[in-house]
């Protein structure tokens, strides 16, 4: 895997020191044909005009633009080098698990009340979404947040993201392209604005002989000022004079309307431009999969709408430069000529601007999910299966641990409840999550940490990280009893779910906890629904003597030579074997 990110890290870094080279030769180059022409321009002045000095200076300036728009490009290769280089890194970082170090850990979507998120490590620190995020755009954070959290897609749905999440994970180049494209357009939330702003059809002018006296006053006005220089009428000034001051009467009063209509234009928290880079690289790519051809045909349309859009944006940024702004106004009513160039624009692509954005975070989530086989060495794509009950795993191991340290454990799953005893750290709990977590890559359409897999598009409960509320007076075992409360309730509502619960009601006391939990498992076994519950109580493992779908199953560990040892491997019945005391004498009490 690495050898991939390395090889294609070293070619840019070989471009990188070559074009470093060549940009600072020219820029001693340009500096040297700068004052070759101050020279020139010298003998020039003083020397009356020789037409070979002229011509020379003349060569002297045409190849100092020329080279100064090579070394522009220079630059911009530096810059793109520098960025693939960085993307590299990143990567290389997720493999050798440096990752929980990148900043964005989704902060913002984290919701306590979540059905497995914060159980599951999805969102936050240490997470999925820190682990695999690569968005640039605000619409691209929300859509792979969402693809984590609520994904609803059918069976269809998750074969046509399979093939387009393998496409991009097999084209590492093409990623890493789109994605520094991507970070030069940058992530805020006012692109939600712009959204709404872009879909908003109404009319600037109402009026149209309003706005047919805006749009040629400006012309009337030049062509008056034209006939005062040809004509040198002393008489037309004070007209000339008049008609410019009433223009600018007519700005200064529309000042408020224009400036409202094009306010989200005028300060753009992006670059339209790189908008319209990365659409370009999407509209040009040749695309195997149904899903990507779908997302570049919406983006066809967009293509030249973006480009349009952009220059408008350029136009409205005249604002920027104080002196320029007020003459563009006062004789052209510029201000007005931005806010009609808008409003024709939004009668042709109002309809479809959300689209375009949507389609862009969409490409993005699934760049997100293409990453895992390239960073995890234990991946395949699950085989859904049209049954409603079914997990079959061979080797899954949990995505979040480094490949040198990743336990994988094979998993036969079919309208069972498991209940899984062990002793204290012995990999109950990190089991659940192995389970959770690939099922939620599973229900995105992407890639699992497995050697194989068939599962349902189950839907997920979880009830495993649950803590006290003092500000609302919960303690933390009346916090788990609405957490499984909501298990049950759903569970009615939803038979195709899964649940793994931790640990159940630790919070309280052992007869009641034994009590509680055989209710529980009960009632979940009469409802028909798949899950799994680990336990130290092994009195629950009694269950399974009692119910057809209920399995024990066990972690454990051994000892020698006065240590303990764990394998972190599951195996069928219930526990034989504890650990407290050993632990206890351990840390010396």
């Amino acid at each position: 895997m690495q050898s991939k990110f390395l090889a294609l890290m070293r070619k840019h870094e070989a471009d990188l020191k070559k074009d470093n080279m060549v940009f600072n030769v020219l820029g001693y180059v340009k500096l040297f044909l700068v004052l070759l022409m101050g020279i020139l321009m010298y003998h020039i002045f003083t020397k009356e005009f020789p037409f070979e000095l002229i011509i020379s200076c003349a060569a002297a300036f045409i190849i100092l633009v020329i080279l100064w728009i090579y070394h522009n490009r220079l630059h911009d290769n530096i810059n793109y080098s520098k960025g693939i280089i960085s993307i590299c890194n990143r990567q290389l970082d997720r493999i050798t698990g440096k990752w929980t170090a990148f900043e964005d850990t989704g902060a913002e979507f984290i919701d306590a009340e979540h059905a497995y998120a914060c159980d599951l490590d999805i969102i936050g620190s240490k997470s999925l979404f820190q682990f695999l995020n690569t968005t640039y755009t605000w619409h691209g954070r929300q859509v792979f947040a969402n693809d984590l959290l609520r994904p609803a897609y059918g069976r269809a749905e998750l074969q046509e993201r399979q093939e387009a999440i393998s496409e991009l994970s097999n084209d590492i180049d093409f990623a890493s392209d789109v994605q520094y494209h991507l970070s030069q357009i940058g992530v805020d939330s006012s692109a939600v604005k712009l959204v709404e702003e872009l879909k908003d059809k109404k009319p600037f002018a109402k009026h149209t002989a309003v706005k047919i006296l805006l749009n040629y006053t400006p012309v009337l006005t030049f062509i008056f000022i034209a006939a005062i220089i040809v004509f040198q009428q002393k008489n037309l000034y004070l007209a000339g004079a008049i008609i410019v001051l009433i223009q600018a009467i007519i700005w200064i009063a529309g000042m408020p309307k224009t400036q409202k209509y094009l306010g989200v234009m005028a300060h753009l928290p992006y670059k339209l431009s790189a908008y319209s880079t990365v659409i370009e690289i999407l509209k040009d790519k040749d695309f195997s999969s149904e899903k990507l051809k779908r997302i570049k045909e919406q983006l066809n349309v967009a293509s030249q709408a973006i480009k349009d859009l952009g220059k408008i944006a350029d136009k409205i940024s005249a604002k920027h430069n104080g002196i320029i702004y007020f003459i563009v106004n006062v004789f052209l009513l510029w201000d007005y000529e931005c806010a009609f160039l808008l409003e024709e624009w939004k009668s042709k692509y109002s309809h479809l601007a959300e689209e375009w954005f949507v389609a862009v975070g969409e490409f993005e989530s699934l760049l997100c999910f293409s990453h895992l086989p390239n960073a995890c060495n234990n991946t395949c794509l699950p085989v859904i299966s049209e049954k409603d009950d079914v997990i079959e795993a061979r080797e899954m191991g949990h995505p979040l641990l480094p490949n040198e340290i990743r336990i994988n454990n094979d998993l036969q799953f079919g309208n069972n409840i498991f209940i899984i005893s062990g002793s204290n750290m012995s990999g109950k709990t990190t089991f659940l999550r192995t389970a959770g977590v690939n099922l939620v890559l599973a229900r995105s359409g992407g890639f699992v940490c497995a050697q194989q897999m068939t599962c349902s598009p189950f839907d997920i409960m979880t009830s495993m990280r649950i803590a006290d509320d003092l500000n609302e007076g919960v303690s933390t075992f009346y916090a788990e009893l609405k957490r499984i409360k909501g298990i049950v309730d759903f569970a009615h509502k939803r038979p195709n779910m899964i649940f793994l619960i931790d640990e159940i009601f630790r919070g309280t006391n052992s007869v009641d906890r034994l009590t509680g939990a055989k209710t529980v498992i009960s009632k979940l076994n009469a409802l028909g629904v798949t899950g799994m519950i680990s336990t130290h109580d092994l009195e629950l493992c009694e269950l399974a003597n009692i119910y057809s779908r209920i399995k024990n199953y066990s972690f454990s560990e051994h000892y020698k030579d006065n240590s303990i040892h764990f394998d972190y491997k599951m195996k069928p019945g219930k526990s034989k074997t504890t650990n407290a005391k050993y632990l206890m004498e351990m840390v010396g009490i």
